[in-house]
C-alpha cells in the first residue's frame, strides 16, 4: 500500500509518500503527477516513511525527471538506507538531488 499527500506550489509539487513503491502502487503516484504536472520545475518527494521501491518505482522517478526535462528538478528527502542502497546500485543517484 502507498500513501501519498501532495502539496502544490507555484512552480513546485511536494509529495510525502509512505508504505511501498512498487508494482501494484507505482501506478497510482504516476496518476497523481499526471494530474499536477503541468506548470511544475520540481518535485520534491519526502520519502521518511517509504519503505520499499521496487524497478516499477524507480521508472516512475525516471519517467518524471524525463518529463521535467532540463532545468527541472526531482529532490528526495530523507531516504532510508535500504532504498539508498539501491539508488545507488542503479545510478539513480547521480540523476537525482537526494537530501
Amino acid at each position: 500500500m502507498l500513501t501519498i499527500e501532495k502539496q502544490i506550489g507555484e512552480n513546485e509539487l511536494f509529495l510525502k509518500l509512505s508504505g511501498r513503491l512498487d508494482s501494484l502502487t507505482a501506478e497510482s503516484l504516476e496518476d497523481e503527477l499526471a494530474a499536477d504536472l503541468q506548470d511544475i520545475t520540481a518535485v520534491t518527494m519526502d520519502f521518511e516513511q517509504l519503505e520499499y521501491v521496487s524497478s516499477a518505482g524507480l521508472r516512475v522517478l525516471l519517467n518524471l525527471q524525463q518529463r521535467l526535462g532540463d532545468p527541472g528538478t526531482v529532490k528526495l528527502l530523507h531516504v532510508n538506507e535500504d532504498i539508498m542502497s539501491v539508488l545507488q546500485m542503479t545510478g539513480f543517484d547521480a540523476i537525482l538531488q537526494i537530501e
